[in-house]
């Protein structure tokens, strides 16, 4: 079992890992060994709530299907352990993120010292531009 935040857990049994081989360089060891991860996990499985799951949705981004099935690809390290590892841990960091619900944006009005110090600026420099362009009397 995998906790994630307080209110979700998952089990290990729900993440389907394949290794495959990995591209990029890395001379002969790249073309012999499937050290890559490749990670699988079902959402619907999930049971978190409704503003949760769109908020997942967003994070994962292309690396969910349409079916709602979410594919990491991990290829950072060169052995299987290390890679599985990182494909777990970015599959809890992207669940974890989604719990957490934004704080709502609270208006504030400017106040009376910000609204002064703006006017006092633009007067300044309404009198610098205003003293421009007069031309010289012979």
């Amino acid at each position: 079992m995998l906790r994630i935040s307080r209110d979700l857990v998952i089990d290990e049994d729900d993440i389907e890992i394949i290794f495959v081989r990995a591209s990029g360089p890395g001379g002969q060891n790249v073309n012999k060994v499937s050290t890559a991860a490749q990670l699988r996990f079902d959402t619907r499985k999930l049971t978190i709530p409704e503003d949760a799951m769109i908020r997942l949705v967003r994070i994962a981004g292309q690396r969910m299907t349409k079916d709602g099935v979410i594919v990491i690809h991990a290829q950072r390290f060169r052995t299987q352990e290390r890679n599985r590892q990182d494909a777990i841990d970015r599959l809890t960091e992207m669940l974890g993120e989604a719990m957490i619900r934004p704080k709502p944006r609270r208006a504030t009005k400017p106040t009376f010292g910000s609204k002064q110090r703006r006017l006092e600026g633009k007067k300044r420099r309404s009198d610098i531009k205003s003293k421009r362009g007069r031309g010289f009397d012979d």
